[in-house]
């Protein structure tokens, strides 16, 4: 039998604020609910995520005291009932009976009483509960990243968190060695999807609706792919020559290693990932583009000996980060990051950079990106690495999108368009 739809998506949210990703916590859950409620399980988890600040905040207002750990679960099926009455068309009456009904499939009925005079009290009290908000939580976001936004991008703050709040748009990657991308939006255009060409990148074509890749034309022969605008800047300042080598240094799932060898296939690319599991993503991904890569597990801190010292002529990385710039797409994000892991990123950053700097020959390119907006793991981290190495340089991007910093070009997330990713170019002299 399958499983509630509510109780699915509360365990779902109480794994994450127990520290566990979404992408951990929801491939499993949505076996064990029916196919037809699928949907719905993930746009209350995601949904959820996306208001959890804010969520918390009333849910704060509201509750006596805290609920115990081991009732994570109950509090997370109340945030959930929150998000239906405030982001959902799902009638109040059956938001609230529903959630209420969950207490049981949680096997807490204890809390059927409370869930449902919580969120009859939220009815009733919206106006004045949402008027108590302080300015962070109002604008769903955590904080200690509303006050880091507003200082680091006083300006954009205001776009940049409503981004953060939206559902992200669905950007396609047209393969231009198999055709361009006028002639792929006539195609789309034939077949009723309404679509329209990026501004940056130009291989990007962002869809009016998401929709299932299996309906996309072509998809399936390797004609395009998803992938965010921003993302696809990656292999394009890379710009990959016939017979060079080429690393992607944190390479999995293999989007940036498939628009690689696209731009030029007779690249040679080695994909290199530390993760094994995540190495059969990249493999999946150049079968369906029916393209090649070397695949190598590995850590970009401690390369595997037998690359050899400046055997590359380019290098990709793209780093791991506080994801500060795709929140739309992790919207746990906000419940899982802190102001301190900037500084934990940055350090595996520094390592990563000084690990992989000696496979690069003399005159080569290392691409650095992130897909943060915070500069502690952009600019900051650059500025260490070019005091650690005198052999290195740093460029900006020759572009003319995105914020110009200090070492690089920086886009921020933005309303129907691309993610938040920083690049820079550190040339080796």
């Amino acid at each position: 039998m399958a499983m509630d739809t509510r109780v699915g998506a509360a365990r779902v949210l109480a794994d994450v604020l127990e520290g566990r990703s979404l992408n951990q916590a929801l491939p499993a859950m949505l076996d064990k609910i029916s196919a037809r409620d699928r949907g719905l399980l993930q746009q209350l988890c995601y949904g959820t995520l996306r208001s959890a600040p804010r969520l918390e905040a009333l849910l704060a207002q509201m509750l006596d005291k805290p609920l115990r750990d081991k009732d994570r679960d109950v509090h997370a099926l109340l945030m959930c009932g929150l998000y239906q009455l405030e982001e959902t068309r799902i009638p109040d009456h059956a938001a609230v009976s529903a959630t209420v009904a969950a207490t049981r499939g949680l096997k807490k009925n204890w809390a059927k009483g409370m869930t449902n005079a919580i969120l009859r009290r939220f009815q009733r009290e919206r106006e004045t509960l949402v008027a108590a908000l302080p300015a962070a939580a109002a604008n769903a976001h955590p904080e200690w990243l509303y006050d880091a936004l507003m200082q680091e991008w006083p300006e954009q703050a205001g776009d940049i968190i409503a981004a953060n709040n939206e559902q992200p748009p669905m950007t396609l990657r047209i393969n231009l060695s198999r055709g361009s991308r006028e002639d792929y939006l006539a195609l789309l255009v034939k077949a009723g999807i309404a679509a329209r060409a990026g501004a940056h990148s130009p291989a990007a074509v962002y869809l009016d609706k998401p929709m299932d890749v299996a309906e996309l034309p072509g998809f399936g022969l390797g004609d395009v792919s998803v992938q965010d605008e921003a993302a696809q800047m990656a292999a394009v300042l890379v710009a990959p020559r016939a017979g060079e080598r080429i690393l992607d240094a944190c390479a999995a799932p293999g989007g940036k290693t498939g628009h690689l060898l696209e731009l030029e296939p007779a690249a040679d690319v080695t994909a290199m990932d530390v993760d094994p599991l995540r190495l059969q993503r990249i493999q999946e991904n150049l079968e369906r583009l029916e393209l090649g890569a070397e695949l190598l597990e590995g850590d970009g801190r401690q390369p595997p000996s037998n690359l050899g010292e400046q055997a590359f002529d380019r290098i990709l990385v793209d780093a791991p980060c506080s994801a500060t710039g795709v929140i739309r797409r992790h919207p746990d994000v906000k419940s899982l990051r802190r102001t301190t892991d900037i500084d934990g990123f940055s350090e595996q950053q520094s390592d990563i950079l000084d690990g992989l700097w000696p496979l690069l020959r003399q005159g080569g390119t290392l691409v650095y990106a992130t897909c943060s907006i915070m500069s502690g793991e952009n600019d900051a981290t650059v500025s260490r690495f070019l005091a650690r190495h005198s052999d290195a340089s740093a460029a900006a991007p020759a572009v003319d999108w995105g914020q110009p910093t200090q070492h690089g070009r920086q886009l921020l997330p933005s309303p129907g368009g691309p993610d938040g990713l920083y690049y820079t170019l550190l040339q080796k002299s």
